[in-house]
């Protein structure tokens, strides 16, 4: 059993997906494939299967459409914070459009589903609070999730234990003298 430790009391996390290939390493890869495809295709069309050309250039077309349709999913983001005694979730999507979820820390509950005969398999990462629930770090892998999740349950733990939060001249010590 791993030990995790809690998350500081006012943090502020960004979740993004993995991307495992740079823009430098993809304009390596089509520059070897294209030039590979077009070898070869350049052979075959030398042996008169001049048609296969065309379908080793439709394969360059299709990796870079979708190479740059996995870059443009990439984009996407959640946040993840504790500001003004509230947790905050935010997702912004691969087209800008954000939304956000504010939560009370002391009646938030994050589940982290398990899945199979034996629960065994790590699901989703749900934060729930009086009817509204929300995915967390759905492109996380499962271990990512797992720690998550620990994290921010001994966080919210530890604020729920702290008491609540200092109101009006509490809130802040006065170490000077009062005019």
């Amino acid at each position: 059993m791993e030990t995790f430790t809690a998350l500081p009391s006012n943090f502020s996390l960004t979740l993004r997906p993995n991307r495992s290939l740079s823009q430098r390493g993809f304009l390596w890869l089509m520059a070897v494939f294209g030039g590979a495809s077009f070898a070869l295709g350049g052979y075959f069309w030398l042996l008169g299967a001049w048609p296969v050309f065309g379908f080793f250039g439709l394969d360059v077309v299709l990796l870079y459409f979708f190479f740059r349709l996995n870059y443009r999913y990439a984009r996407r983001y959640e946040t993840l914070a504790m500001r003004d005694g509230k947790l905050i979730f935010g997702q912004v999507s691969a087209t800008g459009l954000s939304r956000e979820w504010s939560f009370d820390p002391y009646w938030v509950r994050p589940k982290l589903e398990r899945l199979g005969q034996d629960g065994e398999d790590i699901g989703n990462l749900i934060l729930s609070s009086h009817g509204k629930y929300v995915s967390v770090g759905a492109f996380l892998s499962p271990d990512e999730r797992a720690e998550l999740a620990a994290r921010l349950q001994l966080s919210l733990k530890q604020i729920i234990n702290a008491g609540p939060a200092p109101q009006g001249d509490e809130a802040s010590p006065d170490y000077g003298q009062r005019a």
